[in-house]
């Protein structure tokens, strides 16, 4: 088994608070392991002694509609990917009642080779409406909606989000392997568009990797950090940091929040696909051309690109935010519109 090197420590803090995660963890834009952050819930309390106990809290709450639900053949190991042919998940996605989901996972808690049960990403407020009141996270504005992951020994393949993340362990243990944005090349993504859960995933198994198939995966490797989790502590996962998570415990349960401070006009993706179909297949020369424009005006690697302009000639470039936008996508739907 090839395992990631140890490479740069993940920051751990304790006795975390709002101001200090804003100011402080938030800022830094790098990952960051929050021990004990959630230890005093009711959940983690109450969960504690086992799952059978953390099943009873859950269902002493009142409950909601039925909750994403995936199962996946012993044979998997709980390792949740895509068929050999990559034409689907080799897992069934369903929905079910959170109540039913909970005595499947314990039905199977002693046996030696369980199917691989996951209730993924199911929003508190449908499953659970009273628990984000009983269990508040303080860090957050509280309209950062939080959703529960709960399941057996799985694996969650290497991805990223478009969002920050903090995520809350209530029961069992996680570990999780992250990698800085700038891995991508090295991860080898698969598909934009054929995923298994919105987002592209690595290509290959952090354990057991096929470095013939992919030899830059040992560079990721040796930029990979790793952290476990016990029932209280938190990890902050930032924007676009891949991550790979394994679920190590019969029964797990883990609170999250996803949330970012701008939520843009035109989706970022959508802009990619955009790039992809005006820009790819160009000539070197050319793309050339069009990168140090984008490094201009749309990263602005040297500084306000207007800066040298007086406000009454700017322009399109210069106009205010709404007017802008307005004109851009007018211009955006005749150009689609019009196009070959």
């Amino acid at each position: 088994m090839t395992e990631p090197d140890a490479g740069e420590p993940i920051a751990e803090w304790r006795n975390v608070d709002a101001r200090m995660f804003r100011e402080r963890i938030y800022t830094a834009d790098q990952p960051a392991v929050l021990r004990g952050l959630v230890a005093h819930w009711p959940a983690v309390h109450s969960g504690s002694a086992s799952a059978r106990a953390m099943c009873d809290y859950l269902l002493s709450l009142p409950q909601g509609g039925p909750v994403p639900t995936i199962w996946a053949d012993p044979s998997l190991k709980g390792r949740f990917f895509f068929r050999d042919d990559m034409r689907g998940p080799n897992f069934t996605r369903g929905a079910a009642p959170l109540a039913a989901g909970l005595r499947m996972l314990l039905a199977h808690l002693e046996d030696a080779a369980p199917p691989g049960l996951f209730i993924e990403s199911a929003p508190l407020s449908d499953c659970l409406p009273d628990f984000a009141a009983a269990n508040r996270l303080g860090l957050l504005d509280e309209s950062v909606a939080p959703r529960i992951w709960i399941g057996n020994a799985v694996t969650v393949q290497t991805h990223y989000d478009f969002s920050n993340n903090v995520a809350c362990v209530l029961a069992g243990r996680r570990r999780f392997t992250l990698f800085p944005p700038e891995q991508l090349p090295n991860l080898y993504p698969g598909p934009m568009d054929i995923t298994l859960a919105g987002v592209p995933v690595s290509m290959v198994p952090l354990h057991r990797p096929d470095l013939e198939r992919h030899p830059r995966f040992h560079l990721a490797l040796a930029a990979a950090r790793r952290i476990e989790l016990d029932p209280g502590d938190a990890l902050f996962i930032p924007y676009g940091w891949w991550h790979h998570v394994e679920s190590l415990m019969p029964f797990n349960v883990l609170v999250n929040y996803w949330w970012t401070d701008h939520v843009p006009d035109v989706s970022p993706a959508e802009s990619l696909l955009l790039g992809l179909l005006a820009l790819r297949d160009m000539p070197a020369a050319e793309r050339a051309v069009w990168r140090n424009l984008f490094d201009y005006y749309v990263f602005r690697t040297s500084g306000d690109p207007l800066a040298h302009l007086t406000p009454g000639v700017r322009g399109l470039m210069g106009a205010p935010a709404a007017e802008q936008a307005r004109q851009i996508k007018a211009i955006l739907q005749r150009s689609l519109t019009q196009s070959r």
